[in-house]
C-alpha cells in the first residue's frame, strides 16, 4: 500500500512536500507537492471537510506506483474480472468492488516502447493472457501466478499488432502493414520462421477470430475492404466484401473498417466504419455488399461488442458517445452516457447485461445495459488505456467484500485523518502570532477614533 509521509516544511510555511514510498518497489519516489492556507482554518466543517478529499484525491493521483507486480490495498491477481493494457506498456487488474488496480509490467518500469496494443485469453480457461505490445512482442502473463511468465518474439511487417488469436497451439498475430502470421505458440520450440504468412492488404484496423471456428479469422481497414480468411485452407480469402455503390453524386464511398465482429450460430459479420456506418455482410448471399446499413452520429467509429442476444451491437466513437444499435432493423435503441474521450475497447459480458469500455479519457467503466440501465462501477486508472478483457465468469461480481468490525474506522481514512491531524496542529503554532497581531490591529483602531463618535 502507497503511504503518504507529511514532514516539516524545508523551503518555506504554506507548502508540505509528500514522499510515497511503495513498499513493494524499493527505492521508487515520488515527488508532488500541495499548498495549503492557514486562513482556511476558520472555515466550516463540511468546507473543511471538502477540502481533505480535494487534496488527497489530488495527492493520490499524483503519485501512481510505477512498479512491477504492485498492487494497491490487497487486490489479488486472480480474481480480477476486468484486465486493461495501456499506452505505457502496464498490464492492469482492475478489482470493481475495491476499485482498486493492480500493475504488472515485464521489464520492471512503463516504457511506451512496449505499448500494450492488444490482448486475448490463452487457449482453454482464463488463466493466461497474450500481451501484444508494440515492439513486436507476445509476452504471456499468468492470472493464477500474477506475473509474466515468458515472450515470444513475432517480427515481420510494421506497426502495432491490430489483433491477436490462439489456436491449436498455435498463436495468429497480425499487424497494420497488412501480415498475418501463424507462429508456434511453444517457447521452447521458439523459431524465427512462422507457420503461414498471409499478406491480408495495407491499412489493417482490425483481425477478429471466429469464436465458433478458430481457425476462421477476418481483417479489414482503411481502404482494405473486409476479408474472411480460412487458416487450415488456401491463401485465397474465403469471403471478399464489395464496396457499396457511389453515392448520390456518382462518386465512390471511400472504405474505413475500423471494428469486426462475427454474429453467433450464423456466417454473417458485423463490421463499424470510420465514417460513422455499422454494416452486416452475409457470405452464405449470393451479393458481396453489405445485407443492412445503419448510421450513427457524424464521427468515426472506434470500437465495437456484441450484445449477449447477439441480436445487437454497441458502438464506441471517437467523442466518447456510446449507442446500441439493433442488427434485425437497423435502428437505434439506447444511447449510453459518461464517456470524455475517444473509446479504445469495448466488450460485453457474454451472460450478463453488461459493458466495460476504457478509453483515452483513462477511465474504465461498467455499464449496464438493460433495465434498470446506468453506470454500475467507474475506476480512475491513471493512464490512456488502449485495449480491455472482460471475464466471462458468471460469480465475479458477487465477490464478497472484507468484513470490517463495527465501529472501526478503515485504515485508509485512519491515515488521512492522523495525516490531516498533524497539519492541524503545525498550523495552530502559527495561531497564537496571529491571534495577537489581531488583537493589537483592533486596538490602534479604537484610538484613531474621534472623541465623540458613537459606535453604531
Amino acid at each position: 500500500m502507497v503511504k503518504l509521509l507529511f514532514r516539516s516544511p524545508p523551503v518555506s510555511p504554506g507548502f508540505i512536500f509528500v514522499k510515497a514510498k511503495p513498499t513493494d518497489a524499493e527505492g521508487i519516489f515520488f515527488h508532488s507537492c500541495a499548498s495549503l492556507n492557514s486562513q482556511k482554518q476558520r472555515s466550516t466543517r463540511s468546507d473543511s471537510a471538502r477540502a481533505r478529499a480535494l487534496v488527497t484525491q489530488l495527492l493520490r493521483r499524483k503519485c501512481e506506483p510505477w512498479a512491477p507486480g504492485l498492487c494497491y490495498g490487497r487486490c489479488g491477481s486472480t480474481l480480477e474480472p476486468v484486465w486493461v493494457g495501456t499506452d505505457t506498456g502496464i498490464l492492469k487488474g482492475v478489482n470493481l468492488q475495491r476499485k482498486q488496480a493492480a500493475n504488472f509490467t515485464p521489464s520492471g518500469q512503463p516504457r511506451r516502447e512496449e505499448a500494450v496494443s492488444a490482448l486475448c485469453w490463452g487457449a482453454g480457461s482464463e488463466t493466461q493472457i497474450l500481451v501484444g505490445c508494440a515492439d513486436g512482442t507476445v509476452k504471456h502473463f499468468s492470472t493464477e501466478e500474477g506475473r509474466f511468465q515468458g515472450q515470444r518474439h513475432c517480427p515481420g511487417g510494421e506497426g502495432m499488432f491490430r489483433g491477436l488469436a490462439q489456436v491449436d497451439g498455435t498463436l495468429i498475430t497480425c499487424v497494420d502493414s497488412g501480415i498475418l502470421r501463424v507462429w508456434h505458440d511453444n517457447d521452447k520450440e521458439a523459431s524465427s520462421d512462422p507457420l503461414l504468412e498471409l499478406r491480408v492488404g495495407p491499412g489493417v484496423c482490425r483481425m477478429r477470430q471466429d469464436p465458433a471456428r478458430p481457425h476462421v479469422v477476418a481483417t479489414g481497414g482503411k481502404e482494405n475492404a473486409l476479408k474472411v480468411w480460412d487458416l487450415q485452407g488456401s491463401e485465397e480469402p474465403v469471403f471478399r466484401a464489395k464496396n457499396v455503390r457511389n453515392d448520390w453524386l456518382d462518386l465512390r464511398v471511400p472504405i474505413w473498417d475500423q471494428d469486426i465482429q462475427f454474429l453467433p450460430e450464423s456466417q454473417k459479420l458485423v463490421t463499424c466504419t470510420g465514417y460513422h456506418q455499422v454494416r452486416v455482410y452475409d457470405p452464405a448471399s449470393p451479393q458481396r455488399r453489405p445485407v443492412l446499413e445503419a448510421t450513427y452520429g457524424e464521427y468515426p467509429l472506434t470500437a465495437m461488442t456484441l450484445t449477449p442476444g447477439g441480436n445487437s451491437v454497441i458502438v464506441g466513437n471517437t467523442h466518447g458517445q456510446l449507442a446500441e444499435i439493433d442488427l434485425r432493423q437497423g435502428r437505434l435503441l439506447v444511447c449510453l452516457k459518461g464517456l470524455a474521450g475517444s473509446v479504445r475497447g469495448l466488450q460485453c459480458h457474454p451472460s450478463k447485461p453488461l459493458l466495460a469500455s476504457c478509453g483515452l479519457d483513462r477511465v474504465l467503466r461498467v455499464h449496464r445495459i438493460r433495465n434498470p440501465r446506468g453506470l454500475d462501477h467507474k475506476v480512475y486508472l491513471k493512464s490512456q488505456l488502449n485495449c480491455l478483457l472482460l471475464s466471462g465468469r458468471d460469480n465475479w461480481e458477487d465477490e464478497p467484500q472484507e468484513p470490517q468490525e463495527p465501529n472501526k474506522v478503515p485504515s485508509e481514512d485512519t491515515e488521512t485523518d492522523e495525516l490531516w491531524a498533524s497539519l492541524e496542529a503545525a498550523a495552530k503554532r502559527k495561531l497564537p502570532d496571529l491571534e495577537q497581531s489581531q488583537g493589537a490591529l483592533q486596538t490602534r483602531q479604537r484610538k484613531k477614533k474621534r472623541p465623540g463618535s458613537t459606535s453604531s
